[in-house]
């Protein structure tokens, strides 16, 4: 698929990897649409790089319906999907300090399956309906991670991350005979503002597991989710671009 003139949502768009792929997309061609929870956000990319959007909460399913009606009405049926929106929320699993014992607080692990799991089944259902509906031979582009094999700290994020890699394979499974492609990118430690918090010192280990010495940077990634969309004889994979990494 080229990008001239495709109808492009990107969930999580406004800022980070997903306002990167949004800027990339746009000055490729396509019709960029961003997706996001923060109207500052959005409108600060609209001023900035001329690409609108919406508020969606991408865990509710009402919200998710009405948006994808309200598009499609307004724009035509979408091209491609990026679900690329995704929270962390860490904590161990159970931890000790001295005789107080504390477990992983019930809030996180709800919080993070709502966006990072049902935000991905229910983008993508909507959009694979709309693409059926319309004959849209489409794509779409699952954000994982590094994390999916597991990561300390990270129950629920990694859950979330393993279970949208399965899902990955199954759509492009059951998609196929639609025309509609999908994959997966799981990228490694990205210089993004959420790596940005990570304490230096910490950092500076993560950097040192890295064989090829650096942080990811955004491009790298944005180049991945190029490549899916250009190339017709990708689906039912999850690429990985961690700089040789393994957790």
């Amino acid at each position: 698929m080229e990008f001239s003139g495709k109808n492009i949502i990107i969930t999580g768009g406004a800022r980070g990897m997903g306002k990167k792929f949004s800027v990339d997309l746009k000055r490729l061609g396509a019709k960029a649409f961003v997706v996001d929870v923060i109207q500052e956000n959005l409108d600060a990319l609209k001023h900035e790089a001329d690409i609108s959007g919406q508020v969606v909460d991408v865990s509710n399913e009402k919200s998710v319906e009405a948006f994808f009606e309200s598009y499609v009405s307004a724009n035509g049926a979408p091209d491609v999907l990026i679900n690329n929106a995704g929270i962390t929320a860490d904590a161990l699993f159970i931890k000790q300090k001295g005789d107080e014992i504390t477990k992983f607080p019930f809030a996180n692990w709800e919080k993070v399956i709502n966006v990072n799991l049902t935000g991905v089944f229910l983008c993508a259902r909507e959009a694979a309906y709309q693409m059926v509906k319309n004959k849209i031979k489409g794509v779409i582009i699952n954000i994982s991670s590094i994390s999916r094999a597991g990561n300390l700290g990270q129950t629920n994020y990694s859950a979330t991350k393993a279970a949208v890699d399965s899902m990955t394979v199954t759509w492009a499974k059951e998609l196929s005979k639609f025309g509609i492609r999908v994959g997966a990118i799981a990228p490694g430690y990205i210089n993004t503002e959420m790596v940005a918090k990570i304490r230096p010192d910490v950092l500076e280990k993560v950097v040192q597991n890295i064989p090829i010495g650096r942080l990811g940077e955004m491009e790298e990634i944005s180049q991945a989710v190029q490549f899916i969309i250009r190339n017709d004889f990708f689906t039912g994979r999850i690429m990985e671009i961690d700089g040789g990494m393994r957790i």
